[in-house]
């Protein structure tokens, strides 16, 4: 005799919420269930109206796309039901609101336009999930590169992507799937 079936555990999450911190909007918690994370902000906090290079997180809802990592500081790769890909040396992210790829991602060195490299030598990018801010359709100067990642020591402030302990993102990532939705203020 077996007792009453449990209904399965939901393996990826519907929606994940970041509010910022009272009294410092450059810092934020990340909602999961009844779990709170730590997390950084843009160091303008959560803003309504983004613009690329204003150090705002954009306020919204947004998928996540899928992610990279680094395959040298994380050889095995995170487990997770979004789509993730190893980072190459030449990845890169274009923000120049002149160009044609902007807000996508490239391959370096790129003459001419400015980019970011994906491939860095701190470890924010070790594990980096693409959030679906201003991607479709692409609006040059609104943002580019908004991201969730790794945070820097302290939680000192983004340039507008959300930042979470390296641990805490490994964790979440198991979680996360194309369905996942993020809901950033």
């Amino acid at each position: 005799m077996t007792g009453p079936r449990r209904p399965p555990r939901r393996t990826t999450l519907g929606e994940i919420r970041v509010r910022a911190t009272v009294g410092d909007r450059r810092r934020g918690h990340l909602l999961v269930g009844l779990a709170v994370i730590p997390c950084a902000l843009g160091a303008c906090g959560i803003v309504g109206r983004k613009r690329e290079g204003d150090g705002g997180s954009p306020r919204g809802r947004f998928r996540l796309r899928g992610g990279a990592y680094r395959p040298d500081h994380l050889p095995v790769r995170p487990r997770t039901a979004l789509p993730l890909r190893p980072i190459r040396r030449d990845d890169g992210w274009c923000d120049d609101r002149g160009d044609r790829r902007y807000n996508q991602p490239i391959r370096l060195p790129a003459p001419g336009v400015s980019a970011e490299a994906m491939w860095r030598g701190d470890a924010l990018y070790d594990l980096v999930l693409d959030i679906d801010y201003n991607r479709a359709p692409i609006r040059r100067g609104r943002g580019s590169a908004i991201f969730m990642h790794v945070a820097r020591e302290g939680y000192r402030p983004t340039e507008g992507c959300v930042a979470l302990a390296r641990g805490d993102l490994l964790k979440l990532v198991g979680r996360l799937g194309p369905r996942t939705h993020l809901r950033i203020g």
